[in-house]
């Protein structure tokens, strides 16, 4: 494990400075780390994914459990760095790591050597969920995971249908997953420490709701929570192409016009757009 002298001496020695750019905040707790990986229920089975490894302390965690490791970090330096890190700290499990420089947000299913079945990552804080909703799309063998992600974005991405914070990101995540809140993470465990609060949050994949196709559903999740304070047959006329025929639609849905996308689970709304593609 790294603690906190080891994480210094390694960005010193490549000279990193943390950026908030790449939202990067090291974790230099191994109790912490130790926790991430049992919470993610990590087998020798597993093919993990870790996103935006950074210094390594989260991926020496997860080699001792997981049968593999891919590690997909942007950052050139770091990226070079860790299969050395892997070797020094677990020499014995230094052959489970692959490391891949790329953006996550853009990488594809064949870039892998292995097709990943857990991500368990540390992730940037401005950009987590759509690297999540990136790779739940991309990645089909992806089974489960646990994500540290910022408190808030923890909250959106679980919240269910009737929270406050309800929105875009919690509907689309359960077209892929069931998803839950899987405890607070300290401030103190970072380098440097961050200005928000963190969480976990766990996922497990579930089959989509619908035959509809991803992209329609999609659509009428995001015309539907575009003017959060109308209700449906006013949020979704742009969509439908007037108040009326959105009325038709969610009617024939099986859904009140006048209620509001906070409402509606991801179910929901995979039956209007199955009705609007039959209509």
């Amino acid at each position: 494990m790294l603690g906190p002298a080891d994480v210094r001496r390694l960005a010193e020695e490549l000279d990193i400075r943390p950026t908030k750019k790449l939202g990067q905040n090291f974790v230099h707790d191994p109790n912490t780390v130790r926790r991430i990986v049992s919470s993610a229920s990590v087998t020798a089975d597993d093919v993990v994914l870790e996103v935006g490894p950074g210094l390594g302390s989260l991926t020496l965690a997860l080699l001792p459990a997981a049968g593999a490791v891919t590690a997909v970090e942007i950052d050139p330096v770091l990226a070079a760095r860790l299969p050395r890190t892997a070797a020094e700290f677990a020499p014995a499990l230094a052959e489970r790591l692959t490391v891949i420089e790329a953006d996550a947000l853009r990488v594809r299913a064949a870039d892998f050597p292995a097709p990943p079945t857990a991500l368990v990552a540390n992730l940037p804080y401005n950009v987590a969920v759509p690297v999540v909703l990136h790779l739940l799309a991309e990645l089909p063998s992806l089974e489960h995971g646990l994500v540290m992600v910022q408190a808030e974005v923890a909250d959106r991405m679980s919240a269910q249908p009737g929270s406050r914070v309800y929105g875009v990101p919690s509907v689309k995540a359960a077209w892929f997953a069931d998803v839950r809140r899987a405890g607070p993470v300290p401030r103190k465990v970072f380098w440097p420490v961050p200005n928000v609060d963190s969480g976990l949050v766990s996922f497990r994949r579930v089959d989509p709701p619908s035959n509809a196709a991803r992209e329609d559903v999609f659509r009428v999740v995001d015309a539907a929570f575009a003017q959060r304070r109308k209700t449906l047959r006013g949020a979704l006329s742009g969509w439908a192409g007037s108040a009326a025929r959105a009325e038709e639609l969610l009617r024939a849905a099986g859904v009140d016009p006048t209620a509001r996308g906070e409402q509606l689970q991801i179910a929901d709304f995979a039956r209007i757009a199955e009705v609007a593609g039959s209509r």
